[in-house]
This record gives C-alpha cells, sequence and structure tokens, in this order.
C-alpha cells in the first residue's frame, strides 16, 4: 500500500513540475525582453535560482537533521544529473548551438568552482570560513552578470521570436516586450509549483528507496539529488521545444554554480559539513564530466546528440557504481 501511494505522489510531483517549468521559461523569457536582459543571464540568475529551491531546502534539512551524507550528496549528485543526464537528454532532443561567452565565462567559472570544491573535501575544510567564501564569490558573479548584461544583449541571439540578434525598432534601439503584473505573479507560481513537486518527489522516493534498503549516500547521490534535480530537467525540456537554448544552458550552468557556492556554501555556513571518503569520488568524475563539458561547447560550437549520448552513458555509470557499492 504504501509503495502505491508513493508511486501516486510521484505522479502528482511530475504534473506540478512540467506545469511550474513551463510557466517558468515563458514568463522569465517576457521579463528578459521587458528588461533587455538575454536569455542567458536570465537562465543563469533567476531561473537558476528559483530551479535550485528544491536543492537548497533539501540539503539545508538534511544537515540540520544530522544527515551530512545526503546534504552533501544532493548537491553533488543533482549537479552530475544536470551535466550529465539533463544536458545529455537535451541534446540527443535537439543539438544545442553555444558559444564564446558559455565557455570562457560561465562554464570556465563552474569548472574552477568544481576544483575548489574537490580541495575543500579533500582537505575536509567545509566549514563556516569555506561557506563563506563560496557565498561571495557567487555575489560576486551575479553582480558581473547583471553589470554586463546591457552590453551582451547585442552580442547574444535571443531565440524566443521577439528579439533575434541585431533587431531594433525605428529609432535604433532594441524591442522591449510590455508585461504586467501578471506575469511576475505566474512566474513565482512556476517556482512554487516545481519547488513543490520537487520536494513530494524527494520524499517519496526517498521512501522507495528506504523500503530497498540502500544507503545514505546512495539515496543522496540517485534518488534525491535526481528528484531535486526534476525542476532543472522540466524547464530545459519546455526551452528545448520552445527553441530558447541560451536558456538551457543558462539554467543547467547556473543551477550547478548556484548549488555549489549558493545551496553548499550557504550550508557549511549554517552548520559545517564533514565529507564521507565516498565524496571525492563524485567530484573526481564531476571534474572530468565538466572538462568534457567544455570541450563540447567549444567542438563545432554546439553539443551534437553525439555528446549528449556520451555524457548520458557517463552519469549512468556513476549510478551504477554508487548503486553496485550500496
Amino acid at each position: 500500500m504504501d509503495i502505491l501511494i508513493n508511486l501516486g505522489l510521484i505522479l502528482v510531483s511530475a504534473v506540478l513540475l512540467w506545469k511550474g517549468a513551463d510557466l517558468i521559461v515563458d514568463h522569465a523569457a517576457a521579463i528578459a525582453r521587458r528588461f533587455g536582459i538575454s536569455e542567458l543571464v536570465i537562465g543563469l540568475t533567476i531561473v537558476a535560482a528559483g530551479t535550485s529551491a528544491p536543492e537548497f531546502l533539501v540539503t539545508v534539512t538534511a544537515a540540520y537533521q544530522g544527515l551530512p551524507a545526503i546534504a552533501l550528496s544532493n548537491v553533488l549528485g543533482s549537479n552530475i544529473f544536470n551535466l550529465g543526464l539533463i544536458l545529455g537528454l537535451v541534446a540527443m532532443i535537439r543539438p544545442i548551438p553555444t558559444h564564446s561567452t558559455l565557455l570562457y565565462r560561465d562554464s570556465g567559472l563552474l569548472l574552477g568552482l568544481t576544483m575548489t570544491i574537490m580541495a575543500m573535501i579533500y582537505l575536509d575544510f567545509l566549514g563556516r570560513w569555506s561557506g563563506t567564501i563560496l557565498l561571495c564569490g557567487l555575489v560576486g558573479y551575479t553582480v558581473l552578470l547583471f553589470a554586463r548584461a546591457p552590453k551582451e544583449i547585442t552580442g547574444i541571439t535571443m531565440v524566443s521570436g521577439a528579439l533575434k540578434k541585431g533587431e531594433e525598432d525605428g529609432d535604433g534601439s532594441h524591442v522591449r516586450e510590455k508585461i504586467g503584473w501578471r506575469t511576475y505573479v505566474l512566474l513565482l507560481a512556476g517556482f512554487i509549483g516545481v519547488a513543490l513537486g520537487g520536494r513530494i518527489m524527494v520524499q517519496a522516493a526517498t521512501e522507495l528507496a528506504l523500503i530497498m534498503g540502500v544507503s545514505q549516500w546512495t539515496i543522496g547521490v540517485t534518488i534525491v539529488a535526481a528528484g531535486t534535480s526534476l525542476p532543472e530537467l522540466a524547464t530545459c525540456l519546455a526551452a528545448s521545444l520552445k527553441g530558447r537554448n541560451d536558456m538551457i544552458l543558462g539554467n543547467l550552468l547556473g543551477s550547478d554554480i548556484f548549488n555549489f557556492a549558493g545551496v553548499l556554501g550557504l550550508t557549511m555556513l549554517l552548520r559545517p559539513l564533514h565529507a564521507p571518503e565516498s565524496a571525492l569520488l563524485s567530484m573526481i568524475l564531476l571534474n572530468a564530466m565538466m572538462l568534457l563539458v567544455l570541450f563540447f561547447i567549444r567542438s563545432g560550437w554546439k553539443l551534437s546528440r553525439t555528446e549528449g549520448a556520451l555524457l548520458i552513458c557517463l552519469a549512468l555509470m556513476r549510478w551504477g557504481v554508487d548503486i553496485s557499492g550500496a
């Protein structure tokens, strides 16, 4: 009976995630057009922070409940899930165009951040000072993004259909869409939907995993991580169907940056963590995957279906290692 209830909750959460993601993509794009900000910047900041809400809730809650393995593995597993399964799946559905800004600024920062976290785990330096450093870095990066946003709008194609590279109105200024308060309300409703859907999914999936008798780390790095990453999956699939490629990569890279610098940083600031030995192996895989993503972004300036399939295989291999060692 418990299994049927949890399966029903998973179905309900899937509906919330999909509808919420649809609202986020449509109305975040409208806000980007209204203020003349690229969809990449919106994806890296507002959409990324909103879809990372489940990771934040689960990680902080787990840390305060004395479950450091789930707290840390949720963040690491979510980032692996984002760059492996989600990015790979979306690229297999439709190849994703890339550009130099993604490579040299956003992907480069994420690679440096991933290496920094790996060093912190190796040195067991996951206390309040580390959390403060990560949060300060996130604030600085966000300020830089919005400071440069007006300059980027002329260099990054807006593929939403309303504005494309070089498109201007009669007086030479960029076309900006008029929006009302309803846009912001629906964007907020979308975030609430994905956060609630992700939360329900995590609880139901965790109950099923406990019935199966697997370890905390395995639950965190696989089922909980996948559950909290479902908002990113739903948002990226919706963006892919609508042809908003910058929002796909902005959401995934921004979510990974926010997970490490924001979620993990704030968690360590509130309550220092201790990493299990298996965390280092996950970080090595994540760094390898990050290097591969950078190579794919640069090769032909697009992510192909073949490259997407390879990313999926790497993520599934990591899941296999965790489950077999449970």
